[in-house]
Parts: structure tokens; sequence; C-alpha cells
């Protein structure tokens, strides 16, 4: 009687071991799904949502990915959850890199920004923002960036630079109507003053420059 007490013992203790080791399979399955489901919602996200919120993105993503991780190890034969977890990190990682090169301003953007600051100034060159009490100082971020960079700035850069400094003087016949002061108008003057000789003659000095170096 003893014996058989014992046995129905051991069955029930090994019975409830496996319905834990059940239990926390599922459970690590649901955690992989959660990772799976996570990732594929971040790739639905737009772009501007996404560059807004990505700071939570990524905190997000790492949680997941180390209980995903984690979950793996209680899975018998994992091999299957395995595969869905380095697929699900490799579309998040192309999502990533997706989101870095938008990110990165290119080359013509940089030159903007340093120009006329971070985001004024996009490819259509709307100049709307730039009015009779900020037009000066405009002025003078753009000669004052331009003397600081000209010994950088390529036969190609200087046609930019001169496309954008016509540009901002498109806008300033309209701001004169809309109350430039004098003073600043002056100001501006000797901006422009500076300008001229500045850019005639390091844009020869960079198509010397070069010419030299093609012929090499």
């Amino acid at each position: 009687m003893k014996n058989t007490q014992l046995l129905f013992g051991l069955a029930f203790v090994a019975m409830g071991f496996t319905s834990c080791k059940d239990e926390k399979a599922v459970q690590a399955e649901k955690t992989i799904d959660s990772y799976v489901v996570y990732v594929d919602s971040v790739k639905n996200v737009t772009a501007e949502n996404a560059k807004a919120n990505w700071e939570t993105i990524e905190d997000g993503y790492a949680t997941r990915a180390e209980k995903a991780e984690m979950a793996l190890a209680d899975i018998k034969e994992n091999a299957k959850a395995q595969e869905r977890l380095e697929s699900s990190k490799a579309k998040y990682e192309a999502f990533k890199s997706e989101m870095a090169a938008l990110n990165t301003p290119n080359k013509p953007q940089k030159m903007r920004d340093a120009l006329f600051g971070e985001g004024k100034i996009g490819e259509d060159m709307n100049f709307d923002w730039v009015n009779a009490k900020n037009i000066h100082s405009v002025y003078q971020q753009f000669v004052h960036t331009v003397e600081n960079n000209k010994d950088s700035y390529s036969r190609e850069d200087w046609d930019k630079i001169k496309m954008m400094y016509e540009a901002l003087d498109s806008r300033k016949n309209t701001v004169e109507k809309e109350g430039l002061t004098s003073e600043d108008n002056r100001k501006i003057a000797g901006l422009k003053l500076k300008f001229a000789p500045m850019y005639t003659l390091n844009k020869m000095g960079a198509k010397s420059e070069e010419t030299a170096e093609a012929k090499k």
C-alpha cells in the first residue's frame, strides 16, 4: 500500500513538473510572439512618427529582444523559434538602417543647414520665414559661414551658394516693403559688399584647383 501511494505521489509530482514546463514553454512562445509582433508594428509606423519617438521605439525593442532571447531556453525544440527571432531581428536592423539614412542630411541639406540654420531651408528654397526683424541676422549667418568655410567649397558648392544668395536677395526686395529699418539695410549692404569679392575670388580658385587636379 505504501509503495502504491509512493508511486502515485511520484507520478503526481512528475505531472506537475511537466505541466510547469509546458506552461513555461507556452509563456516563452507568447514572449517571442510579442517580440515578432512589435517589430512588425514598428515597421508600419510612418517615418515622421518613428523619428519623433525613436528613443521610445528603441527602448521597447531592447526590452522585448532581451526577453525573447531568454525565452528560447524554455522551449525544448527551439529551432523554429530561433528562426523567427533572427528573421525579426533582421527586419528591425533593416528598418533601423533606413531610419538612420532618412535622419542623416545629405550634403546639400547640410550646407543649407549651416548657412541658414537647421531645417530653415529645404529643397523648395522657401524664404517666407525671413522677415524685416530677422533678415539682418540671416545675412550675417550666411556670409560669416561662407567666410569660415570658403577654403573647403568646390566650384559646384559655390554655384549652389550663389543660387541661395540670390534667393535671399529676392526675399530682401519683399522685406524692404515690410518695414526693414535703414540701419539693418545699411548693415546688410556691408555684408553684401563682403560677400561679392569673396565669392568671385574663391570660385575662381576652386575652378583652378579642379582643373589642375584633372590634368594630373
